[in-house]
């Protein structure tokens, strides 16, 4: 539940963290002909928020609801 956390991360901040921090080593590994990887960006972000809510960052109401961002391709 988020009320335990002791600060609730927001979709759109996380969306942001994840289009400037770690798409950009997604471009680097899977994208060299400038085509979006869409199925890497969206298994990235997928990992990452698994991350997140493993670590107590997110709740597990977040993790399991959350969309993906738009870089993503959704």
């Amino acid at each position: 539940m988020a009320s335990n956390l002791p600060r609730v991360m927001l979709h759109a901040d996380a969306s942001n963290f994840f289009e400037h921090e770690i798409l950009p080593f997604i471009r680097r590994q899977h994208e060299q002909d400038g085509q979006p990887d869409w199925p890497a960006r969206r298994e990235a972000w997928n990992n990452w928020t698994d991350s997140l809510c493993k670590d107590g960052q997110i709740s597990d109401w977040q993790y399991a609801n959350w969309s993906h961002p738009r870089c993503c391709g959704d």
